[in-house]
């Protein structure tokens, strides 16, 4: 893909590192405190030339030095992480829906039909 490294936190896709430098997840909510620190985006080349941008930022260079400092930039790229895994899940209240719907009939009652349009 890009010819670095992934890192994972459980199945939560967190940090990038590549060309010597750690990138960490961003979104929408988290992207601004990673600018107001001086960080970039994490950028890449593919062979035909065209340039990507991804949703990573650098780590501020003093975090990287120092666990305490580390931290809450690591939270960030949990919070936007988790974010971006619950945006693609499906919304449960369909299925909720359902089994209401299920457990209001009567015992032993077949199911209602749709009829063939």
């Amino acid at each position: 893909m890009f010819g670095g490294h992934g890192f994972y936190i459980d199945d939560l896709f967190v940090a990038v590192a590549g060309d010597e430098q750690l990138y960490l997840k961003v979104n929408d909510d988290t992207r601004p405190r990673f600018e107001a620190a001086g960080c970039g985006p994490f950028v890449f080349e593919a062979k035909d030339g065209q340039k990507f941008v991804l949703g990573f930022w650098s780590a501020p260079d003093e975090a990287l030095e120092s666990p305490m400092l580390m931290q809450p930039w690591a939270r960030l790229a949990m919070q936007a992480a988790l974010q971006a895994r619950n945006a693609k899940k499906p919304s449960p209240r369909p299925a909720k829906a359902a089994a209401k719907k299920a457990a209001a009939r009567k015992p032993g009652a077949p199911a209602a039909r749709k009829k063939p349009a």
